[in-house]
């Protein structure tokens, strides 16, 4: 029948099946769900007259990415049949079928709409303080040859390759809220401006009533926390004088240091773990603008600043909202090591506006030649003031030598002065920005088009959320630390387990099998008992499923 265009979809049906691999899967359904999972249906329309519809294959990539499947090249290496059984089908598709779905999917191009649907049903309610949201920088990068993508610096590879840069805005305990592609070079400030500010104030819009925000004009909308790529003082009063939103950051270029004894011992919480910290805080002005400057003083005496507009928070909260960020970092971490973070799945590529500014290369590359000719001069400089003091403890009968090589050293000292001179002049013809229609031809950026990658994104997104979400109901003999609660639902996930269907009753039975210590069956037989209590139904079927752990 999909074969002659007469199928919508092949029929969902569970076969009491023995042993399956991978069936722990089943047990982050309901969490799935619990995120937005379905919520695609509002944006997207199904896809007909084929074998593999919509649903299935939006819950498809799902399972595929939580066993670890990290892209549709490595469904090679699984029994098709055993992974369709989790799924109520004979066998899941293809590489070549899912790249084919994906196309179908991603032509609809309705990615941002679900990303923006599902930012506003995680982003909840706010504190006190307002609402909170980290932002960072993500580079994806690059290694083929059909788009000319401008070079980005990846720190964790401490080398400058080209890619795309992605601006992502994640919770206080790192899970995401979305992310934003820049188009060629744009920095954070440039990206604060045009893209994340306002798409936060959308989204935050109505949030907290006007009443509230009149009666305390302290409290902020809400608060974002960066590191020292978005420092910038005049913007950061701009931001609050025009949005209420206030900033958490370090502080750039600080000189001076404290008294230590004006430091006071604080325990903090950060990530779980308590630390005890030393802090003091003063009010202090840069650049005309006037902020709360914190610091932590380090045990090897070193200070860490950190200033903030925002007003109302104390001390305390102030130094744990700003050293949690690496809850970010560890995020991408865990990200491109567990789910492939950084593949790329589309490579078509796209003309960017032709009236965009960009730096210019050749400002770039003058401005790295002047760079290094001056390093030169430098070198020269302290090699003619070591011959200087040599000859002055030198005796007479080796003054002439040492004159000859002062006299040969000022001689190429000139040379490269002389040349630093012609290379400034040179870059003066250059202005620092110009547009895309002035590049040459071969030397053009263009971008890579993003729908379907960014659709895949937000089928991981969803994947790290349910798996925060099932990790939050292990017992507390499980909160030791995030990567404990973590390898254990990745053990969950890859356990052995039979699926028991009963038509009659409408019910799905998955029997997990047994941990490796009864601790571990204690704690799966209470997901269990929560998860039994949600009540789920199999998308696109009227079976309930029921969890239960075989040794019990």
């Amino acid at each position: 029948m999909a074969a002659r265009g007469a199928l919508d979809g092949a029929p969902i049906i569970f076969e009491h099946c023995q042993s399956l691999d991978n069936a722990g899967t089943l047990f982050i359904l309901p969490a799935l769900i619990a995120n937005g999972l379905l919520s695609y249906r509002e944006h997207y329309h199904e896809l007909s007259k084929v074998f593999y519809n919509l649903d299935f294959t939006i819950l498809f990539l799902c399972f595929m990415f939580l066993a670890r499947i990290k892209n549709p090249e490595q469904l090679k290496h699984i029994s098709s049949s055993e992974f369709g059984k989790l799924l109520g089908i004979d066998k899941v598709p293809e590489a070549k079928r899912v790249r084919k779905r994906l196309s179908d999917i991603s032509s609809q191009e309705k990615s941002s709409d679900w990303m923006k649907h599902l930012f506003q049903s995680w982003l909840g309610t706010e504190d006190q303080y307002g609402f909170l949201f980290y932002i960072d920088g993500h580079v994806q990068v690059y290694h083929g040859h059909k788009a000319k993508l401008g070079k980005k610096h990846v720190s964790r590879q401490k080398l400058c390759l080209p890619g795309t840069s992605q601006f992502w805005v994640n919770d206080s305990q790192g899970s995401p809220y979305m992310y934003i592609n820049a188009q060629v070079n744009e920095k954070m400030l440039e990206m604060f401006r045009q893209e994340i500010v306002p798409q936060l104030l959308e989204q935050v819009e109505g949030r907290i009533p006007k009443e509230a925000l009149d009666a305390d004009p302290d409290l902020p909308l809400f608060t974002i926390i960066f590191d020292r790529e978005g420092y910038f003082p005049k913007y950061f009063q701009e931001l609050w004088d025009s949005h209420r939103i206030a900033v958490i950051t370090y502080r750039k270029n600080v000189k001076d240091t404290w008294d230590q004894d004006q430091f006071t011992d604080y325990e903090v919480v950060v990530e779980g773990d308590k630390v005890s910290m030393k802090l003091c805080e003063q009010e202090i002005e840069l650049d005309g603008v006037k902020m709360r400057e914190v610091r932590k003083l380090n045990d090897d005496g070193h200070q860490t600043s950190v200033i903030t507009t925002n007003k109302k928070l104390p001390l305390m909260i102030i130094a744990i909202y700003m050293f949690a960020r690496w809850c970010q970092e560890n995020y991408f971490r865990y990200m491109r090591q567990e789910y492939d973070l950084d593949r790329i799945y589309e490579y078509a590529v796209q003309q960017l506006d032709e009236n965009i500014k960009v730096v210019n290369p050749n400002h770039t590359k003058l401005s790295y030649q002047i760079k290094k000719e001056r390093e030169k001069i430098n070198r020269k400089k302290a090699e003619l003031y070591q011959l200087e003091t040599e000859n002055l403890n030198a005796d007479l009968d080796q003054a002439s030598k040492y004159e000859a090589k002062q006299s040969k050293t000022l001689a190429k000292l000139n040379v490269l002065e002389t040349s630093v001179e012609k290379l400034v002049e040179q870059r003066k013809q250059h202005p620092y920005k110009i547009t895309l229609k002035e590049m040459p031809g071969h030397k053009r950026y263009s971008q890579l088009k993003q729908e379907r990658n960014q659709f895949i994104n937000i089928i991981k997104m969803i994947c790290y959320r349910a798996e925060t979400t099932l990790a939050t109901l292990l017992p507390p003999s499980f909160r030791k630390t995030k990567n404990e609660r973590r390898a254990f639902i990745k053990s969950i996930i890859k356990r052995k387990a039979d699926i028991v269907p009963d038509y009659k009753n409408k019910t799905l039975t998955v029997e997990l099998y047994s941990m490796s210590t009864p601790r571990e069956n204690d704690a799966v037989q209470e997901i269990c008992s929560l998860l039994n209590d949600s009540e789920t139904l199999f998308p696109a079927t009227d079976m309930r499923l029921i969890y239960k752990i075989a040794t019990i």
